[in-house]
């Protein structure tokens, strides 16, 4: 696995923060980290792959394809600033660009799988297609995400895509009844393992101690030592 492509159940739940332990896990390889559409962000601000890099290490690579000023859907964002959309094939290129020269690429998308790219439709999985990637999908953990990850997990299959699995990106130290259960009915909802549970609050951490703490999230496939769900 050289590509791995991140996707969410919504926006807001914790990719970045996923993203960012999949690459500190991964420490003693070479990763980089493509983000296709920022959006909400001005010029110069940091962003969601600056983010990563931060917390995950120097050796992660960070790169991303275009910024859209309204923190809005790509397609949306890039017709209300006069910009040119990103096309899947772009997201592709970069991406197996990157592969040549490093062990893993990690794809992060924004907000859900079938965000619109541009006009025509385009979405994050018309890039994982293209690249014929697996899609790593991150979820919340209380009320409602069962739905949402069968969802995105049905649009995985008719598209022919690769789910491998799931991780639940922000889990709260207490966790109510249903964030408790859906630790064991997410992968069911899936119909794919779950492969790794963040804690909430995970992103403030010292950086330090982000990369110790990154490999117990997550199971092997990942790069973590977290028994498999």
């Amino acid at each position: 696995m050289s590509v791995l492509v991140v996707t969410g159940t919504g926006t807001e739940i914790g990719k970045t923060i996923v993203t960012a332990a999949v690459a500190a896990a991964a420490a003693h390889r070479r990763v980089a980290v493509l983000k296709p559409a920022q959006t909400g962000l001005e010029p110069g601000e940091p962003g969601d792959v600056a983010e990563v890099a931060r917390l995950a290490g120097a050796h992660v690579t960070a790169v991303e394809l275009a910024r859209y000023p309204e923190p809005l859907a790509p397609a949306t964002a890039a017709r209300r600033a006069g910009m040119e959309p990103v096309r899947p094939y772009e997201v592709a290129e970069a991406a197996g660009k990157l592969a040549a020269d490093h062990d893993l690429v990690l794809v992060e998308g924004a907000g859900g799988l079938l965000v619109r790219f541009d006009d025509e439709g385009a979405t994050l999985a018309d890039a994982a297609r293209l690249l014929a990637a697996p899609v790593l999908v991150v979820a919340p953990a209380g009320l409602g995400t069962l739905n949402s990850t069968a969802l995105t997990a049905e649009a995985l299959r008719a598209r022919e895509l690769d789910c491998l699995g799931v991780v639940i990106g922000s889990m709260p130290a207490a966790p109510d009844l249903a964030e408790r259960c859906n630790v064991a009915d997410l992968p069911v909802a899936a119909g794919s393992p779950l492969l790794g549970v963040v804690p909430a609050g995970a992103g403030s951490l010292a950086p330090t101690e982000f990369r110790a703490r990154a490999a117990s999230w997550l199971a092997a496939p990942l790069g973590g030592d977290r028994p498999l769900g």
